[in-house]
């Protein structure tokens, strides 16, 4: 006979230790006691390996966790949210997700008005507001197979991959710093060229050409603070993308301000669209990266699933949406 599962009140911390250059670890003591002051019960696991988080959360909600704080950056977040459609014993929006930002890139959070400020993270999940988000599956190509994945954020593919490749892989030599990743687009710019896609976006095509790069979201920010999606309404049941069509370096040089107040769009070899479901191919075959982790590679389809996921949120940030 099955037994009835014990849900426990205590939240369920996954710490990427390696997040934001080391910060996951050397700056739990200072979040732990935090949460302590604050009377937020947690217990804490650190990761040990890419795609452990995935599996902690599975493991957490087995154990009766149905809350759980993600302490790390994008990608750790990335593979919580796809520990929620794995396990089989509750809807992923029962669980109530939590993120302190201790990562490099922290651009899920800005969405949402969570400072970085661990304080101020904090203080969010104390006052307990909630949000439904939108969720996007991707289904994409890797080793010749056809896996899906889950993504809170944004999916990039062209440039905004390649300098993920780039950067993963200054990261592996032991480079470090907040201008790494900057160094890694720069890097990018000078090397990437801009492949032949074809975007069909709910069934009917919208591009036939070369792209430079092309952006797919539920929420605005990527890159570190670049809003690519500033139309992005996080649980309108739309993909919001961006497509950018081959530019020289002075168009990006000039408008660069327009890359971060949400005035993308009035550059003119930028366009926007937005749907349910897209498909994108290409050739040669272009990589995809999804919340800053790279993932396979082009045909790709991505399909919104509405307001699947129950994330913590500013109170000041359900308030400006009303």
């Amino acid at each position: 006979m099955a037994t009835e599962q014990i849900i426990t009140d205590h939240w369920f911390a996954i710490v990427n230790p390696i997040a934001g250059a080391g910060h996951g670890l050397t700056d739990y003591p200072q979040i732990a006691k935090l949460l302590r002051d604050n009377d937020i019960y947690h217990d804490a696991v650190f990761t040990e390996h890419k795609f452990h988080a995935t599996e902690l959360t599975v493991e957490a909600i087995d154990k009766g966790y149905r809350k759980i704080i993600v302490i790390g950056g994008d990608g750790t977040l990335n593979e919580v949210v796809n520990g929620l459609f794995i396990q089989q014993i509750c809807q992923p929006k029962d669980i109530q997700l939590a993120v302190i930002a201790v990562g490099t890139g922290n651009d899920w959070v800005r969405s949402f008005g969570i400072a970085s400020c661990y304080s101020e993270a904090i203080r969010a999940i104390k006052e307990g507001k909630t949000f439904l988000q939108d969720v996007g599956a991707v289904t994409y190509t890797e080793s010749k197979f056809t896996q899906t994945r889950y993504m809170a954020n944004v999916a990039g593919l062209g440039f905004d991959s390649f300098v993920i490749s780039i950067f993963n892989h200054w990261k592996t030599k032991g480079f470090k710093g907040k201008w790494l990743y900057l160094a890694s687009i720069l890097k990018a710019y000078f090397q990437y060229k801009s492949a032949g896609m074809v975007v069909e976006l709910d069934g009917k095509q919208i591009f036939n050409n070369l792209l430079f790069s092309i952006a797919v979201g539920i929420c605005k920010f990527n890159g570190g603070g670049v809003q690519q999606l500033p139309k992005a309404v996080a649980d309108d049941g739309l993909l919001d993308i961006t497509l950018i069509r081959p530019v020289h370096w002075w168009h990006i040089v000039f408008r660069l301000s327009k890359l971060f107040n949400g005035g993308i769009y009035s550059i003119g070899h930028v366009q926007h669209a937005q749907g349910k479901h897209i498909r994108i191919t290409s050739v040669p075959p272009v990589m995809l990266e999804c919340d800053g982790e790279l993932m396979g590679e082009t045909p790709i389809d991505i399909e919104v699933i509405p307001q699947a996921v129950r994330v913590v949120v500013t109170k000041e940030f359900l308030a400006s949406r009303k």
